[in-house]
């Protein structure tokens, strides 16, 4: 599943290289290169997929191969510090948790303060919270973006599964509306499979229903 919404993205990401209108305002907001650089471009993405490994891999290498340059050594914890410093400054209040794990990042979004109860459309109140991830993602670029959907256990596995799918889906087209480069982004719903507190009680249920962003940084290997 993960290759199929990273084949996906590299190729919506051009696609759409001319325009590129946000889904919730109707407004413009990436006008990109189009012509011979979008093609040439692509080429490179495309030859880095076709060499990259699983995962993250081929993220990595369809982005090098499209010019985005890898970090190394030192630099990464460094540039991850930086990041995760300004996501804490945008995100803080915002009911959004913010963790670091090594040189990854991981924000949680509880549910509800995403979604309405059983819906796949954010909320519009917590557009100005992902506008805020957007603009710290747009800035550091030099990472990958998984967008993973969780939920409790209550009801049927294939209502779960399909509804943390719609959801991770949600939040990625958003924040491709606000100028995130979709070869940066995966999409995957995990239904109920990956629980982080027990479903016997609610306030476990409610921990569980939650979409997280985590981001890595695209390094050579």
């Amino acid at each position: 599943m993960i290759k199929k919404f990273v084949l996906l993205a590299v190729v919506a990401s051009y696609l759409s290289a001319c325009t590129t209108t946000d889904p919730y305002t109707g407004e413009q907001k990436v006008s990109n290169t189009a012509g011979g650089a979008a093609l040439g471009a692509l080429g490179g993405a495309l030859v880095g997929v076709a060499v990259g490994g699983g995962g993250h891999g081929k993220r990595n290498a369809a982005l090098i191969g499209a010019g985005i340059g890898a970090l190394a050594g030192g630099a990464i914890g460094n540039y991850m510090d930086q990041q995760e410093a300004e996501l804490r400054a945008q995100l803080e209040g915002t009911g959004i948790s913010v963790t670091r794990n090594g040189d990854n990042i991981i924000l949680n979004m509880p549910s509800n303060i995403t979604f309405d109860v059983d819906q796949d459309a954010v909320k519009p109140g917590f557009y100005p919270t992902l506008n805020s991830v957007a603009i710290v993602l747009r800035k550091f670029n030099r990472t990958l973006i998984d967008v993973n959907g969780h939920t409790d256990s209550t009801g049927s596995l294939q209502h779960n599964q399909d509804l943390s799918q719609r959801r991770a889906l949600s939040v990625a087209d958003y924040l491709g509306g606000q100028g995130i480069d979709q070869r940066r982004v995966s999409a995957v719903g995990f239904g109920p499979s990956q629980p982080v507190a027990s479903n016997a009680s609610e306030a476990g249920r409610a921990q569980n229903r939650r979409v997280e962003i985590q981001i890595a940084p695209i390094t050579q290997g």
